[in-house]
């Protein structure tokens, strides 16, 4: 990395060469593309709930034709890459009988932990409802024309990410779930899973997402974008990461099946109703992608997520099942196999993918005020020094 590189105000000529130097997907290039053209603005600024809901009127107006009423318009809390509005809407969809629904406006902020598409994430979702939980779609504003940010709006789902007396770490990590409730979850998990990668998804309007070509293609799209992210976001070259890169390129595995990949599929990212223990619906599709199941199956199943059943030994896959049960639950209701040496890989892959976001996205975040979570993407760059010696482990265990 040049030390007179101003990666705070790029130049035209600079991403001009990032976006030469790395293949990857048209949609994920423009979204690391508007990333780095609007680095050089102000930090994120508050934005007020009136203006938000201005901006709100004027893109429904514009793709719903008939008349409505917003109200109750209230942030939602959490969100460590998006901000996030509830409100309601007194409307006549497709010119029915008038109601009220309730509805989550999801935006950008003016540089988050992924420079990632609303127009996929809107994309994926509304292809998949009806086939997983998911919410339902309703409009998109994927530049921003009307909102401050590029957002979309989805349906409100009622459910809980975890039992109020539940234990659990940030975003999820470390959830421990009463046994009653794991057993309930644990075949939902599984079975959404297999729907997900067993989805046919050539008819699906996913115009937004490129189709690889079986063999080497997805997974070298894969570590190429995350190797653009640390490229364009990171203040220092770490010898290590450079390794992990090489390493990456220099195995990548044969794809033989494409599937959806929802890129974040965890226990903390999927509602469920408490009283009947049924889930409700997965969230946070900003990184799915058509690849290889296998970054899914290392994903779930790494420690990040896991915790220890009640006899303190037995490590649990996202709180809910035995690695082993869960590979071999996984395959019966997929009818896909699970090959180890490619989970391993790809357990490579999402740490390599972690260390980008931290060490690198999430420092340049931090020190310019670009999110309204400052504090927490400060927290997450001590993380990522403990992502890098998970993957010397794993590089090591590889041989």
């Amino acid at each position: 990395m040049s030390s007179t590189l101003d990666k705070d105000a790029p130049s035209a000529r600079w991403i001009a060469q990032m976006r030469a130097k790395y293949q990857v997907e048209r949609e994920v290039d423009r979204a690391l593309t508007r990333k780095l053209e609007k680095r050089s603005g102000p930090p994120h600024q508050p934005v007020s709930i009136e203006a938000m809901v201005a901006g709100l009127r004027a893109m429904i107006s514009e793709q719903h034709p008939g008349d409505f009423r917003i109200s109750n318009a209230s942030w939602l809390g959490g969100g460590a890459s998006k901000l996030q509005m509830g409100f309601s809407i007194d409307w006549s969809p497709d010119g029915g009988e008038r109601r009220t629904d309730k509805m989550i406006l999801r935006t950008d902020l003016a540089e988050s932990l992924h420079a990632t598409s609303r127009l996929r994430e809107y994309q994926i979702v509304r292809a998949l409802h009806g086939t997983l939980p998911t919410p339902r779609t309703y409009w998109v504003d994927d530049e921003g024309h009307h909102l401050p940010y590029p957002g979309l709006v989805y349906s409100f789902e009622r459910g809980v990410a975890k039992p109020a007396d539940a234990q659990a770490g940030v975003s999820g990590l470390g959830t421990k779930l009463p046994n009653d409730v794991r057993k309930q979850l644990e075949p939902q998990f599984i079975e959404h899973l297999a729907k997900l990668h067993t989805f046919e998804f050539a008819d699906a309007e996913l115009y937004a997402f490129d189709v690889p070509e079986l063999g080497t293609q997805s997974s070298e799209w894969a570590v190429n974008w995350w190797d653009r992210v640390f490229e364009e976001d990171a203040e220092e070259e770490i010898p290590l990461v450079a390794l992990a890169s090489a390493w990456l390129h220099s195995n990548t595995p044969d794809t033989q099946h494409l599937s959806i990949v929802h890129g974040d599929y965890r226990v903390g990212n999927f509602l469920f109703d408490e009283s009947t223990n049924q889930i409700t619906a997965w969230l946070d599709w900003e990184l799915s992608r058509i690849g290889d199941r296998h970054q899914d199956l290392a994903w779930s199943t790494s420690h990040a997520f896991a915790a220890y059943a009640d006899d303190g030994k037995t490590l649990l896959v996202s709180g809910l099942v035995p690695e082993d049960e869960f590979f071999e639950a996984y395959e019966k209701a997929s009818g896909l196999s699970v090959d180890l040496k490619t989970v391993h890989y790809y357990k490579v892959f999402n740490a390599y993918a972690m260390v980008a976001m931290t060490l690198g996205t999430a420092y340049r975040v931090a020190r310019n005020g670009k999110s309204h979570q400052d504090i927490l993407q400060a927290w997450l760059l001590g993380v990522g020094y403990l992502l890098l010696d998970n993957i010397r482990e794993l590089i090591e265990e590889a041989g």
